[in-house]
């Protein structure tokens, strides 16, 4: 592990549109290393990146790879998003030149107790609702979150002590590659594992390995694994945890969070079961009362008393543009899910939407069948506000299935047609669908 990057060559592999490689780029050039940053994409599509690097003195490689920037380097800093057969990566390889990614960089110098959260669905809210409760209750320790969300943490790494916790979010991508520096979290979290990504990783078994390694090396006597209370996980998963000293599954009863400890004996069970019936959620839906009991579960391993993680849940906002409450005025509740870009997502909001429902739709048309979120809306909502290319399709569909509808102009229209329908008690949901 180089401890003294003074002087070092080091390249950073892929900058990225949305700054997934400023923070590694920040701190290396920080730390005296030449830095060398190249990614396929031109100067004019990394704008936003380009300018959180200003000033740095780093050499930009933009638009392209130059080969030499790979095998004449000390260190490749390749961002998860690279494959491993890239032949850049296989000529620093071939050259001697080791490889390594942004988050390995932070989990072998960071001293702080990590929890790391994975899964194909719901690993984001899970680490946001983590990170949420621990900074809530844990007065003395300051709590930090990253990862595969927010900002990259490396340059918090002077600040982070041994008392501290950090929450971080593991795609399949970053943890590819943790086996590289024998790692895994304290805490580890997996929600569900369902095929994805496989045109990266080629097979789900590729897929799930990847996953695995949350856990591969994972203290048998010391740490900890939360993971959903589901067969299909329990049948993935059953040999690769039986020997882990603390194994959690999590779930519901009825909507009632719970959790269970896997002991060595069947008959300690009754002292390790876990119920939280008092939680309060302001973001709504079954599926985040499930996302509860992973944060509440994850509470209580690492100490924070029952009644203190439930207070702090419930004052949890959600994700931005996912099913994030907004506003309450006049007795109307409004969320905005705007991340909801597919019509499975609209029916999930809306389906999660307990109270009498007024909902906005439409968008831009990708020419995808709008239909059944149509007939979901006509008979989950008293109004459907229809806007954007889709929005006369939408009103039409909605009618035709016994709904209300209307086609409005514009955004802030739709806003004003559904408040003026709504009353006390009603939600207004902006969940687009498209």
């Amino acid at each position: 592990m180089i401890q003294q990057w003074h002087g070092k060559r080091v390249t950073v592999m892929g900058l990225g549109r949305f700054g997934g490689g400023v923070g590694v780029t920040r701190w290396l050039a920080t730390a005296g290393a030449q830095v060398v940053v190249t990614d396929l994409k031109p100067a004019e599509k990394l704008t936003a990146s380009l300018k959180e690097i200003k000033g740095l003195g780093v050499t930009l490689r933009l638009g392209g790879h130059d080969e030499r920037d790979f095998h004449q380097a000390d260190l490749i800093v390749a961002s998860p998003a690279v494959p491993d057969d890239s032949p850049y990566l296989q000529a620093a390889r071939a050259a001697g030149v080791p490889v390594t990614t942004e988050i390995n960089l932070f989990v072998e110098r960071c001293p702080a107790r990590c929890v790391g959260v994975t899964g194909s669905i719901g690993k984001s809210t899970i680490t946001a609702m983590v990170g949420h409760v621990l900074r809530e209750t844990l007065a003395d320790r300051c709590v930090r979150v990253g990862g595969n969300i927010g900002r990259s943490l490396l340059e918090d790494l002077p600040d982070i002590t041994a008392v501290d916790i950090v929450v971080l979010e593991l795609s399949s991508f970053q943890l590819q590659h943790t086996p590289a520096v024998r790692w895994s979290p304290h805490v580890a979290v997996i929600t569900n594992i369902t095929p994805n990504h496989l045109d990266r990783h080629a097979t789900f078994a590729a897929y799930l390995a990847a996953k695995l390694n949350i856990v591969r090396f994972q203290d048998r006597g010391r740490d900890v694994l939360v993971i959903e209370d589901a067969d299909e996980l329990k049948r993935h998963f059953g040999l690769a945890v039986g020997d882990l000293a603390g194994v959690w599954r999590y779930g519901l009863d009825d909507d009632t969070p719970i959790a269970t400890m896997d002991c060595a004996s069947p008959n300690d069970r009754a002292d390790r079961r876990l119920r939280w019936p008092d939680v309060d959620l302001a973001v709504p839906g079954r599926h985040n009362r499930q996302n509860a009991a992973a944060a509440l579960t994850v509470a209580n391993a690492v100490g924070v008393p029952a009644e203190k993680a439930i207070a702090a849940l419930a004052t949890f906002p959600g994700l931005p543009h996912r099913l994030q409450r907004v506003l309450v005025r006049d007795g109307v509740t409004y969320y905005n899910d705007s991340k909801s870009t597919t019509p499975e997502a609209a029916i999930t909001a809306m389906n999660a939407i307990e109270s009498p429902l007024l909902v906005i739709l439409g968008g831009y048309d990708k020419g995808i069948d709008l239909s059944p979120a149509a007939r979901v809306a006509a008979e989950r909502s008293r109004f459907a506000a229809c806007l954007g290319q889709t929005g006369p399709t939408l009103e039409r569909a909605v009618r035709a299935a016994g709904g209300e509808a209307a086609v409005c102009d514009d955004l802030s229209a739709a806003v004003a047609a559904c408040r003026q329908r709504a009353r006390p008690g009603d939600t207004v949901l902006l969940s687009p669908g498209c």
